[in-house]
C-alpha cells in the first residue's frame, strides 16, 4: 500500500514538474518572441528616426547653402553697386559740379540751348529762364547783352535760390520746362557710363 501511494506521488510530481516545465519553456518562448518583436520595433523606429534626422540634415544643409549663396548674391551686388557708385561720383559728380559752377561753362551751354529754341530761320519766342541766385552778379550783363537780344519780347529771367547750379528754361506760355541742373546732367552722364563701368569692372557685356 504504501509503495502505492509513494508511486502515485512521484507520478504526480513528474506529471506537475513535465507540466511546470511545458508552460515555463512556452513563457520562455513567449517572452522571446515578444523580446523580438520589441527589438524589431525598436531597430524599426531607430531606423526611422534616424532616417527623419537624415533627411532633416539634407534639408537644413541644402537650406543653408541657398542661403548663404542667396545672401553672397546679395551683398556682392551691394558691393557692385557701392563701388560703381562711388567711382561715378569721382568720375561725373565733382567734374559736373564743378563745371556747373563755372560761369564761363554756364555761359555756354545757356547760349546754345536758348539757340536751340530760337534758330535763326525762326521769328525768336519768348522764353522763361531760371537760374540760380549765387550767379545773378556773374551773369547779368550777359543776360542783358547777349541772352535777351535773341530771346522773343516777353522773355522772363529769375534768380532761384533754391537752384544750386546749372539753370531751368522752357517756352514763355509755361507749357513745360527743361531742368538742366548738375543733378540732371549727372544722371545723364552716369547713365550712359554705367554700362561701360560695369563692363570694365565686372567684365559684364
Amino acid at each position: 500500500m504504501e509503495n502505492k501511494l509513494q508511486a502515485l506521488t512521484d507520478k504526480l510530481y513528474e506529471e506537475g514538474l513535465s507540466k511546470g516545465k511545458h508552460e515555463a519553456e512556452e513563457m520562455k518562448a513567449q517572452a522571446e518572441k515578444e523580446a523580438d518583436k520589441i527589438i524589431s520595433d525598436a531597430k524599426k523606429q531607430a531606423g526611422e528616426i534616424l532616417e527623419k534626422a537624415r533627411r532633416e540634415s539634407t534639408e537644413l544643409q541644402e537650406k543653408t547653402a541657398s542661403d548663404i549663396k542667396m545672401a553672397s548674391g546679395q551683398l556682392f551686388t551691394s558691393v557692385k553697386q557701392k563701388l560703381e557708385q562711388v567711382i561715378l561720383t569721382k568720375a561725373v559728380k565733382e567734374p559736373v559740379a564743378a563745371a556747373m559752377d563755372n560761369t564761363e561753362f554756364m555761359k555756354s551751354v545757356l547760349m546754345s540751348i536758348i539757340s536751340a529754341f530760337n534758330p535763326k530761320s525762326s521769328q525768336p519766342s519768348p522764353l522763361n529762364i531760371i537760374l540760380p541766385e549765387k550767379m545773378q552778379s556773374d551773369l547779368d550783363s550777359f543776360l542783358k547783352n547777349d541772352i535777351l537780344s535773341i530771346c522773343g519780347k516777353g522773355t522772363t529771367v529769375i534768380f532761384d535760390k533754391r537752384i544750386n547750379t546749372g539753370f531751368k528754361i522752357g517756352p514763355g506760355d509755361g507749357g513745360y520746362v527743361l531742368s538742366f541742373t548738375d543733378k540732371d546732367f549727372e544722371e545723364i552722364i552716369s547713365e550712359f557710363l554705367r554700362p561701360k563701368t560695369r563692363k570694365i569692372l565686372f567684365e559684364e557685356s
